[in-house]
C-alpha cells in the first residue's frame, strides 16, 4: 500500500525566517511555495534525496497549524506516506481499525489528494496518506 515517505511536515511561525536554515545551512533544494487556502496554510517544499520537507506556516489564527503551534511550538507536525490509490488506502486503514480524520480525500498542496489518520490510531504521530497528482 505505501510507496515511500513523501514528506515530513514541519510547523513553523514564518517561512521567511525558517527557509534559510533548510535551504542554505542544510543545503536542501527549494522546490516551490504555495498557499492552500482551504487549509489556511502556506507551504514551502524542499527536496532531500527522494523525500521532501514541507514547511507549514499558518495563514489564519484558526488554522490547524496555528493551533498546533500554540499547543506545541514549532516542530514536526506530520509524516506523509505516498500511496498509489488514496481511496483504497483509506478503506484499508479503516478495515485495520484505524480512526481516520479524513474518510474522504481532500485537496492538498502540489495537486495531491490527502487523508489524515488520527494520531490516536498511530501511536501519537499524525499520519498523512498522499496520492500525487499526475
Amino acid at each position: 500500500m505505501l510507496q515511500k515517505i513523501n514528506h515530513i511536515g514541519i510547523a513553523v511561525q514564518s517561512l521567511d525566517a525558517t527557509l534559510p536554515f533548510y535551504r542554505d545551512a542544510l543545503g536542501m533544494t527549494f522546490k516551490c511555495e504555495e498557499e492552500v487556502a482551504e487549509q489556511m496554510v502556506k507551504v514551502a517544499m524542499l527536496q532531500v534525496g527522494e523525500s521532501k520537507i514541507e514547511l507549514l506556516e499558518p495563514t489564519s489564527p484558526d488554522s490547524p497549524i496555528a493551533r498546533f503551534l500554540e499547543k506545541n511550538g514549532p516542530g514536526i507536525h506530520h509524516i506523509a506516506y505516498e500511496v498509489e490509490d488514496i481511496e483504497a488506502a483509506i478503506a484499508h486503514m479503516k478495515d485495520q481499525g484505524a480512526r481516520m480524520i479524513d474518510e474522504i480525500p481532500r485537496n492538498g498542496a502540489h495537486s495531491t489528494q490527502i487523508a489524515f489518520v488520527h494520531p490516536k490510531s498511530s501511536n501519537g504521530v499524525l499520519t498523512e496518506l498522499c496520492q500525487c497528482g499526475h
